[in-house]
């Protein structure tokens, strides 16, 4: 008789539809939670082995889970800057500390990339697990080598204010090809090595309120810049222009107020002087100027700033694309130097390679971070943890930490979430099949129950 056999089996079958049962109502709660992967039940039967081919004992029915974590789930944008998502393969790193790790710190892994700032500056997710990244160099660069035990919390509030040294400007400019040539060109009074022949004198005469300056040569055309040291001070320099003869003009490159450099020329601030060369067209003759125009020019700040280097872009050879020489009256027309004062950080962004940037309010931004990704063979076997969070398992295969887009790591999604990947009209579909089976489960059990009553009759 196999009536109890069968009696097992009916309830083995509410067992499993119960389970399967458990996982759709686990996965439409979870409907709205971010980067959460669809669980689903798949059957699979439970076999009594004979020996005898005359008779057949029932087994039952088990439900075995699935987890789906390798599926991608739709990308769906966000305003906040720290939210992110994976487009392709791989894991956030994360941790329950807000400290570096070490060998024995507990890392996971997710796709709930909902990180905000807590009130120490850490991004933290909605579940409370920190982001790990990696610090990069003062080039911006990541470590050669990616490891556990080089990950770091980020913190957002952590990253300090900042400057940046001018060390190129570009000049465009007209000067005028019909400028009468000065008096001092030949009287021979102009020496631009001078105080009483340079037009940097004369400037230097002007700052110090002497009227009229009894040093020096007024120039034709003078134009001034802003410039800034390596502590964000803002300084002026000024390009003076002196014509010479036909096609060729004489420039000094000095600092007003002087005393803002400590420059060869005593008291003129005057950083390099040379002659300016033009074609025949009016374009730039950079064969026929002046190397000490062209190179770097070190620029030897008071006050204890770090000195600095500057070069100066007049433009390129043949071309009207920076100092001119045509018809019209001398004017400047840009100029841009690079380089920015002191500021403060205003927020951060993060790039397509998980790259973390400060972003200061005087417009600079800064590489600080570099957020990792972790690869695995087998995505689904990752044990499932509390939080939407996974860890490794024998199935999964060891971790694999990769740079995103490196190696089959998928790309950060900036401001961007991950959606889960339940479908509720398949949930809901697999709901009603499930509760038929259910019912189908306790029919049998009630059948047993009836044809053992009639069994026991048959004593009556």
């Amino acid at each position: 008789m196999s009536l109890l056999a069968s009696l097992a089996s009916g309830v083995s079958g509410l067992g499993a539809y119960s389970s399967a049962l458990g996982m759709i109502s686990d996965n439409i709660s979870n409907l709205n939670t971010v980067g959460y992967k669809e669980t689903r039940a798949k059957f699979s039967t439970l076999v009594t082995e004979t020996s005898s081919s005359s008779s057949f004992s029932p087994g039952g029915v088990q439900a075995i889970p699935q987890n789906l974590i390798s599926r991608q789930g739709l990308l769906q944008s966000s305003t906040s800057a720290t939210d992110l998502s994976i487009d392709g393969a791989g894991f956030f790193i994360v941790s329950t500390e807000g400290k570096p790790a070490t060998p024995n710190t507990e890392i996971s892994f997710t796709r709930a990339g909902s990180f905000t700032p807590d009130a120490s500056g850490f991004l933290k997710n909605t579940a409370g697990f920190f982001l790990m990244g990696v610090p990069l160099d003062s080039n911006g660069a990541p470590p050669t080598n990616l490891s556990v035990t080089g990950l770091q919390p980020i913190n957002v509030s952590n990253l300090t204010s900042t400057a940046e040294a001018t060390t190129s400007v570009a000049i465009r400019a007209n000067l005028q090809s019909s400028q009468p040539i000065n008096a001092a060109i030949p009287a021979g009074t102009y020496t631009p090595t001078t105080v009483a022949g340079s037009m940097a004198g004369y400037a230097a005469d002007v700052a110090a309120g002497i009227s009229p300056p009894v040093n020096g040569v007024k120039p034709d055309f003078q134009t001034n810049i802003q410039v800034f040291d390596a502590r964000g001070g803002v300084h002026t320099v000024a390009l003076s222009a002196l014509r010479q003869a036909d096609n060729l003009w004489n420039v000094e490159l000095f600092v007003d107020p002087p005393g803002d450099v400590t420059s060869g020329l005593t008291g003129t601030g005057q950083l390099a002087s040379g002659q300016i060369k033009f074609n025949g067209d009016g374009t730039l003759n950079l064969a026929g100027t002046s190397t000490s125009l062209l190179g770097p020019i070190n620029v030897p700040w008071t006050g204890g700033a770090s000195a600095g280097q500057i070069t100066f872009n007049l433009g390129s050879d043949g071309l009207s694309d920076g100092m001119t020489q045509f018809a019209g009256n001398s004017t400047i027309i840009s100029s841009l130097a690079n380089g920015a004062t002191f500021g403060n950080v205003v927020g951060v962004n993060i790039d397509k390679n998980g790259i973390v940037s400060a972003l200061f309010s005087n417009g600079l931004s800064k590489k600080v971070f570099q957020l990792p990704l972790s690869t695995f063979q087998n995505p689904n076997g990752l044990t499932r943890r509390q939080g939407n969070t996974y860890t490794v398992s024998d199935q999964s295969g060891s971790q694999n930490i990769k740079l995103a887009g490196v190696g089959g790591a998928g790309f950060i999604a900036p401001k961007t979430l991950e959606a889960s990947t339940v479908d509720l009209a398949s949930e809901f579909t697999s709901l009603i099949t499930i509760q038929r089976a259910f019912s189908a489960n306790t029919k049998i059990i009630t059948t047993v129950d009836q044809m053992l009553s009639e069994l026991n009759n048959v004593k009556r």
